[in-house]
């Protein structure tokens, strides 16, 4: 098993895929931060993932690039409608505004957003322990 994430790292995670900040390739990708000022590489070899995010690599958990990353291909389900209500928001504005109380962040966000909060907590816990049974391994790099 690997270390677990916050589970507000799964919204930030949201927010890259409905933003479209991800560029996929063969073995890597590299994913935009959600004000935009840095640009992270994930990548991966067989069930080793690596990135330079600071979550994923001083960690040792996947941060929101990795998991966006593994969402996209189809190693974690996840709600398309749901994703996109999270366009648009500046996680890292959030998390300095709210000194990194990831889940006040979250409940924050969750109260500006018209959808049935509950539904969207219920769907990400279902992610979260899909998290728990991946057979990967998070490493500090991939040569």
């Amino acid at each position: 098993m690997i270390k677990l994430p916050p589970i507000a790292k799964l919204y930030e995670a949201y927010t890259c895929i409905a933003d479209n900040r991800i560029k996929m390739e063969e073995n890597q990708a590299t994913v935009t931060s959600s004000n935009g000022v840095k640009i992270y590489t994930v990548k991966w070899k067989d069930k080793d993932y690596a990135s330079n995010d600071n979550a994923t690599f001083w960690q040792g958990y996947p941060g929101y690039p990795v998991l966006a990353v593994l969402m996209l291909q189809n190693k974690l389900n996840y709600n398309k409608e749901i994703v996109n209500l999270f366009k648009d928001i500046n996680w890292h504005e959030l998390n300095e505004k709210y000194k990194r109380n990831y889940d006040q962040t979250v409940e924050t966000v969750l109260n500006n957003i018209d959808y049935d909060s509950a539904h969207i907590k219920s769907e990400t816990e279902k992610i979260y322990e899909e998290i728990k049974n991946l057979d990967i391994n998070i490493k500090r790099k991939i040569d």
